[in-house]
């Protein structure tokens, strides 16, 4: 029973392996490209220049079977994600919109 249950766990851990489907990696005098791509739907981009800044993007298949992608670009500004996925803040209550014009308009007087 023991040997069933062993040979049972190999074959689900051969059939599991994720594999590289696709693999490029670029270095130049002036920046780099990367990519790779996998098996299971995921995969990475990623371009650089010589400031440091880097543009990309990577993708998932999610456990419920959603394609999600993300884009991101890391520069002097900070990273900087962007997607569909990513949590984004409720709106400005209304009355705080107004109360920031009004401060607009009427700027404080200085003494």
């Amino acid at each position: 029973m023991f040997k069933l249950i062993v040979l049972c766990a190999a074959v689900c851990l051969v059939t599991a392996v994720v594999e590289v489907e696709r693999r490029s990696e670029e270095v130049r005098a002036d920046g780099f490209d990367a990519e790779v791509s996998l098996n299971d739907g995921s995969s990475r981009q990623e371009s650089g220049d010589v400031h440091g800044n880097i543009k990309g993007s990577f993708e998932w298949i999610s456990p419920e079977g959603e394609h999600v992608r993300l884009e991101y670009v890391a520069d002097e500004n900070g990273y900087q994600p962007k997607g569909s996925v990513l949590p984004t803040p409720p709106p400005i209550p209304e009355a705080i919109v107004r109360a920031l014009k009004w401060i607009e308009t009427n700027p404080p007087k200085e003494y």
